[in-house]
């Protein structure tokens, strides 16, 4: 077995989720992820806590939307939720299958799944708990790198010293804490918000592997301007390119996309909360140095930015809610500015 795949589990297990003796741990994954998914479980009953192995199939998310009826889909899955209360901790490992898997599901029937188990995963977030994905050939294939290739991305982007990593971070949360204002400033952009009351949060490789970034929850009706992304969104399966947003008073009012500017509305029309960014974060993990249209590396990528529409994190002091969180990433290495309070702390990808 590659060795890196113990070292992965090791953080995974004693760092991301810090499982204890007698705790109830959701491994989650499939087939696809089994060398992982192994040394996980192994660990965990090394810790003394109870494993409970939930495994997938690629085609399942296909299969329910083709095949559930209204009924089905507007039900709550009451055993989901109550397991996930008496859960400690939850480790997701995906691994992919067919990356497009749900490219020509009806939206609608998506948004609506989606509403309907938003309890399960608020219960989650209550939980320790951390995504990871496994460095699969569907995922490499959608990098556009070999396997090889893309293994070596993925564990040049998680294997650090994440105690480190996370003081690292302090550093650029002291520059940002203390702002009110942020205007971020670049091609086809120029986008204002307020911060005050809010708090900028780390993101150390506690929930997301890879992780290395620091984000915040705009105060929800001051966000005014428009912005452009520079790389492809993929949500539910459906990849949406050219996204270009304009806000007034919190609110998107206009909205298209150059790829599936349809689908990009539909998700916009979700909710109440939909319309609204629910994140403002900076990419700082010097491992990811490309896109590969994932956007748990995405987002994470060195010298950008992303927001999300959707659910804020309360963490934040975030108060939107919704059934979404969709993140969309802007390069920020070719004249991208963020100015806090009028200063220029932030150019060209580098905090100055």
């Amino acid at each position: 077995m590659d060795p890196r795949i113990t070292k992965i589990a090791e953080i995974l297990v004693n760092y991301s989720t810090k499982v204890k003796e007698g705790e109830y741990v959701q491994l989650g994954g499939d087939p696809v992820c089994e060398p992982l998914l192994k040394e996980l479980y192994r660990l965990v009953l090394k810790k003394g806590a109870y494993p409970v192995m939930k495994l997938g199939f690629p085609w399942q998310s296909y299969v329910y939307y083709k095949n559930a009826s209204e009924k089905q889909l507007e039900h709550f899955p009451e055993v989901a939720m109550e397991e996930m209360k008496k859960t400690d901790a939850v480790i997701y490992v995906s691994g992919g299958g067919n990356t497009r898997q749900l490219t020509n599901i009806d939206p609608k029937l998506l948004s609506l799944r989606q509403k309907v188990v938003d309890p399960v995963s608020k219960e989650r977030q209550k939980k320790k708990w951390v995504i990871f994905y496994f460095p699969s050939d569907s995922f490499a294939q959608e990098a556009e790198m070999s396997t090889e290739e893309f293994e070596d991305f993925v564990y040049g982007s998680c294997l650090f010293d994440w105690e480190e990593k996370s003081k690292e971070l302090d550093r650029f949360v002291e520059i940002m804490k203390d702002g009110k204002e942020v205007r971020v400033v670049g091609e086809d952009t120029d986008l204002s918000f307020s911060i005050e009351g809010r708090k900028f949060v780390k993101g150390d490789g506690i929930f997301n592997m890879p992780d290395g970034e620091i984000f915040t929850a705009p105060v929800e009706k001051t966000v005014n301007g428009h912005i452009k992304f520079s790389y492809p969104a993929i949500y539910g399966g459906r990849e949406v390119g050219g996204v270009y947003f304009e806000f007034k008073d919190g609110e998107i009012v206009k909205a298209s996309a150059e790829k599936n500017e349809e689908f990009l509305k539909e998700m916009i029309g979700t909710d109440e909360g939909s319309k609204f960014l629910g994140e403002f974060g900076i990419g700082l993990n010097p491992g990811i140095k490309k896109p590969i249209k994932n956007i748990l590396f995405d987002e994470k990528q060195d010298k950008t930015i992303h927001l999300a529409i959707g659910n804020a994190y309360p963490e934040c002091g975030g108060t939107n809610k919704s059934a979404i969180h969709w993140d969309i990433v802007k390069d920020m290495r070719n004249g991208g500015k963020i100015f806090l309070d009028g200063k220029l702390v932030y150019e060209n990808g580098e905090f100055l």
